[in-house]
């Protein structure tokens, strides 16, 4: 049975689903999260809200999922959400004694309309990767974001005055740029696990051109790779581009153009053969991805390499 479907089109409908006081504000709101009560029926739930939602979170008795991945959400961590991405909440264990902390801070785009941050906001690669990487905070880090939430909070609580839109979008952003920085020390951090993944690709590529898949299935795409890493899309090519530079799709191209200087080099194929044998269907993509990559056409490379 497919799981139901909830869409919060407005903060103030999360504040009356929740029986929470409603929002100073019907554009923007932050939640004290020990406020929050997860009642039976908001359990195993796909939630849609129409807008951002940034949390932090400690002491939950719950699973969070976002899209295929799940995470325990435990020692001072964080989470990121767009408009419309699905949230699956999985409650476990929790009591009357629950001693969960944190902040939910939601933002509706219009909040930030005619401000920078309303066209800035989609840069942050954390609300698209965050489905499938949470960020994890010192003790440190978790200080200087629960700073800024509580001037957040002291800023909508406060008489509105002209200066007040500004101000708390200044601190969102203060909020976002912390968070950014945050996640790159969490890439540097897990590099070991982020080697593993390399070598994942690595044998993931070498076994799918060594078999027939290329020639039946075509030329591997992105969301084929990161689905047989476990992984999301995005998620995968954020952290081989910390590493490494190049992006998912990039490091496709590579492995291609080193195959092909290899048939080109080592057998008679025909550059139509061997467009066919590595999943081109048109030998004109081919010849142009390989030009691009080499300043030269397959023709020209063989030549010059005999």
């Amino acid at each position: 049975m497919s799981k139901q479907i909830r869409k919060l089109r407005t903060i103030s409908e999360y504040h009356r689903l929740r029986n929470l006081e409603k929002p100073r504000h019907p554009l923007i709101s932050l939640v004290d999260y020990s406020q929050i009560i997860d009642l039976p029926e908001h359990n195993n739930v796909n939630w849609l809200h129409d807008f951002y939602s940034i949390a932090l979170k400690r002491n939950l008795d719950v699973k969070m999922i976002y899209g295929q991945q799940e995470y325990d959400f435990d020692e001072g961590l964080m989470s990121f959400l767009a408009p419309n991405q699905v949230l699956n909440i999985v409650v476990e264990n929790e009591t009357e004694n629950s001693k969960r902390e944190g902040w939910l801070l939601f933002i509706h785009k219009d909040f930030l309309w005619n401000s920078t941050l309303a066209t800035k906001i989609k840069s942050y690669n954390f609300f698209q990767y965050s489905i499938n990487e949470a960020l994890f905070l010192s003790d440190e880090e978790e200080q200087i974001i629960n700073s800024v939430f509580q001037n957040i909070n002291r800023e909508i609580n406060a008489n509105i005055d002209t200066y007040s839109q500004n101000i708390i979008i200044s601190q969102i952003e203060l909020l976002l740029n912390y968070s950014e920085r945050f996640y790159n020390r969490q890439f540097i951090t897990r590099k070991k696990g982020n080697h593993k993944i390399l070598s994942q690709l690595e044998a993931f590529l070498n076994d799918y051109f060594s078999s027939d898949n290329s020639i039946n299935k075509g030329l591997p795409t992105v969301q084929m790779v990161a689905q047989s890493l476990n992984v999301s899309a995005n998620y995968l090519s954020s952290v081989l581009k910390s590493l490494t530079g190049l992006n998912t799709r990039q490091h496709i191209h590579e492995k291609l153009i080193e195959l092909a200087k290899e048939k080109l080099s080592a057998t008679n194929l025909t550059v139509s053969e061997v467009a066919f044998d590595l999943g081109f269907e048109h030998v004109q993509s081919f010849n142009k991805l390989f030009k691009t990559k080499t300043n030269l056409s397959p023709l020209e490379f063989r030549a010059n390499f005999n």
